[in-house]
């Protein structure tokens, strides 16, 4: 990770093309752009967002969020959803365009995937509860 940089739980993001902040299970920001009092940040100093797909919430964590995180311009946005369709899946989304994003890289658990720069790290899904 760069320095200067940190991973944040459940940091809440100004998503202003959905008129709404969302709360990603991890959120990847420079330091500085944190907000003073700590409760909201613009989601586009956001470099990487993570979401954790609940039963509850897998629809609207596979759609509307990368929308809403594509048109804030967050370059990177990486879904782990032990409920999707085809079994449990991790995609990396990236290259933001509107509010859309292509699919970088999908693989199901126990697969790895990688993150390009500016992490450049290579994730063990085979790690991820699948049961």
């Amino acid at each position: 990770m760069p320095e200067g940089w940190g991973a944040y739980q459940k940091l809440g993001l100004a998503v202003r093309a959905r008129h709404g902040i969302y709360v990603p299970n991890l959120t990847v920001v420079p330091k500085a752009a944190l907000s003073a009092t700590g409760h909201v940040t613009p989601t586009a100093a956001a470099e990487l967002v993570v979401e954790i797909a609940s039963v509850g919430n897998a629809v609207h964590e596979r759609t509307q969020k990368p929308a809403g995180y594509a048109c804030a311009g967050v370059p990177l946005h990486l879904l782990v959803d032990k409920w999707a369709p085809g079994g449990p899946a991790v995609t990396l989304y990236g290259e933001p365009e509107g509010d859309a994003y292509r699919t970088l890289s999908a693989v199901k658990f126990g697969e790895p995937i990688h993150l390009p720069a500016p992490f450049d790290v290579t994730l063990d899904t085979a790690l991820f509860p699948a049961g």
